[in-house]
Order: structure tokens, then sequence, then C-alpha cells
């Protein structure tokens, strides 16, 4: 499937672009944000960052055309603070983060993301990177596992899939998505496998998570990247996970209003400083338009900040 950028047009309007400001894409994925992006810039700058070699590749030539207007780096968006500072950055006009995977990752099938075709099970958004869902599903605790099924897939019968890993593994290594698929079928009850959702969708999406450790590079980026916005500037998150976006809820919330003090006090004495104003109070949620050709897009959630 071609990898459709989620709320384009959301995106573009929230970050207020103006042609000689700095911007950020913290996700480059396969550019569709960046080159929106990079065509409304005269005199600006564009920085791009991915963790994925393969999608810096295919992106580069997409933004080719650009040339010095952007620039791409391989890393994570959590160590936004020393890449901007690598580029003598001091502040940016406008950051994006899509904590999506993109769908070329999805259906690629020898990355190991899909609970729909047989691949080794990898995970890795950065293939250097050392943990890989392998070393997951048969190095981790049966208690390790049954967390992460829990915390990170809302996986009511994480008690069973984990005990299942972990007899079936004890036999030899499940060395592939399709023999993993296969034991989390096992585990669950026949009502569950009725459902409309494929039953391995929540454990694949638990351990990718793990394997990337999705959560805490999130945490780290929404501590540091409200600070390296010029005022007026704007930070724009999509998250497609409950735990992402009160991830990103908190944290903004913290920005805007994080006075610690007692209600009664009249002045503020806990030397909080408001960093963060929310563009809209609520998440923007896709148009039924684009659910109607990207049904990737359903558990999307834009939240945007500005900088005070």
């Amino acid at each position: 499937m071609k990898h459709v950028p989620v709320m384009l047009q959301e995106c573009i309007d929230g970050l207020n672009i103006q042609p000689d400001g700095i911007y950020v894409d913290g996700t480059l994925g396969r550019g569709g944000h960046s080159e929106a992006i990079a065509k409304r810039l005269k005199g600006g700058r564009l920085i791009c960052i991915d963790r994925d070699a393969t999608a810096i590749r295919e992106a580069g030539q997409r933004l080719a055309p650009f040339g010095d207007t952007v620039t791409i780096v391989k890393g994570t968006f959590s160590d936004i603070e020393a890449i901007l500072k690598d580029l003598n950055i001091s502040g940016a006009d406008g950051m994006l983060f899509d904590l999506g995977v993109s769908s070329p990752q999805l259906d690629d099938g020898e990355r190991g993301f899909s609970y729909m075709q047989d691949a080794p099970l990898d995970m890795r958004m950065d293939r250097d990177a050392g943990l890989t869902a392998y070393d997951v599903v048969n190095g981790w605790t049966s208690g390790e596992l049954k967390r992460i099924l829990y915390e990170y897939g809302e996986e009511k019968f994480a008690p069973a899939i984990a005990n299942a890993i972990c007899r079936r593994r004890e036999l030899k290594p499940i060395q592939t998505t399709g023999e993993l698929v296969d034991t989390i079928r096992g585990a669950m009850p026949a009502s569950a496998l009725r459902e409309k959702q494929h039953p391995a969708k929540r454990s694949f999406q638990a351990i990718r998570i793990a394997v990337n450790d999705e959560l805490n590079e999130v945490s780290k980026m929404m501590h540091v990247a409200p600070a390296l916005l010029n005022p007026g500037g704007r930070l724009c998150v999509i998250s497609f996970h409950s735990l992402e976006d009160r991830i990103v809820k908190n944290a903004v919330a913290s920005c805007e209003k994080g006075c610690t003090c007692p209600p009664s006090f009249p002045v503020c004495v806990c030397g909080f400083h408001q960093t963060l104003r929310s563009v809209s109070r609520k998440p923007i949620l896709p148009s039924q338009e684009e659910l109607n050709t990207n049904p990737r897009a359903r558990s999307a959630k834009l939240r945007v900040a500005e900088r005070v």
C-alpha cells in the first residue's frame, strides 16, 4: 500500500508555516509531510529526522528537488536537542511528529511488523538497533511479556498469550511472525477469534512498541521539544495509541498549566513559567473523507500547541 501522509492539510494548518521559518519533521517516513512543508518555504529551512535508513533513502529522492532547503538526519526524534545543536540551530518555528508506523514499513514482509505476512521476527524501525522482536518473544520472562501485552497492547488475554509463548519457545525458539500468530491464536478463546479485529493485532503492537522503546522516546521528545520552539512556534503531534496520546496531552498540560501553588495563593511562588498554549482544546481527528481513502488513519489524533 502506498504511504499516505495522515491529516496532511490539518498538519500544514497547525504548523502555521512562515516561508522564511525553520521547521522540523521529526518523523520523516516517506516524506509526504516534509514535501508539503518544503513547498511552502522560501528562504526557510526544513530539518528531517528518521531512524529508518530505507525511509531516509526513499524520502531523500523525493525531497532532492528542494536542495539545501532540506537537511536529512539519521537519528531518533528524542535526540532533537542534540541534532539541532549540531546544526547550529537555536530554535525552530514549527515541529511535526507523526508517531505512526509508515505503510511501507508495515507492508515490507522482511521487516516483521505485519501479522498478515510470514517473516523473521524483527520489528526494528532502526535496523542498526540491537533489540529485535525475536529477542523479546524468546528472551523476556512471562511476567515481562504479560506486562507489555497489557500496557502497550491493552490485550485482555495477556496472561494466556504470555504463557503460550513461553511454552512454545521451550520446545524451540519462535522464529517468524507466522509462528507467533499461531501461538497467539492458540491461546485465545473461540469468541475472541470471531472478532472483526485480527487476534494478533494488539500483541504485535505491544511487541513493536517494546522493541522500539516508543513510549519512552515520545516522553523524552515532549520533555525537550517545547523549549526548542521560538515564540509563536507550533508543535504538532499525531498519535495512534491511547498511551502515546496521554503522554502528549499530559506534557502539553504541564507546560500550559503546571503551576503547583494552592488556588488560594494570590501570586505564583512555585516558579512555573508557561511555555505552551493549546491551539485546540480537543485533539483534531481525521475527516470522514480521509478515512474513506486511508483507513489506517482511523485511530489518529493530532494535538497542536503554540510556544508562548
